[in-house]
């Protein structure tokens, strides 16, 4: 596994971990969002921009894209 990918896998485990906490809800539910609706790879492939934010930017990243499709 390259360092990108184990940042790429950081961005997502902080997004979930974050999610679930903001939503009182279980990790495995914020998980089974985020596949969902891919968010997964929506965060890997924004990753050369996310990187360069703050870890929390992919919580607020996923919750855009959650958002958008729940409208």
């Amino acid at each position: 596994m390259t360092q990108r990918e184990k940042d790429e896998n950081l961005m997502i485990v902080s997004a979930v971990i974050g999610y679930a906490l903001k939503h009182g809800i279980e990790t495995s539910e914020a998980f089974d969002i985020f596949q969902k609706y891919d968010i997964f790879d929506k965060i890997r492939a924004c990753y050369d921009v996310l990187h360069t934010q703050s870890i929390d930017e992919s919580l607020f990243f996923a919750e855009d894209i959650l958002a958008r499709n729940a409208s």
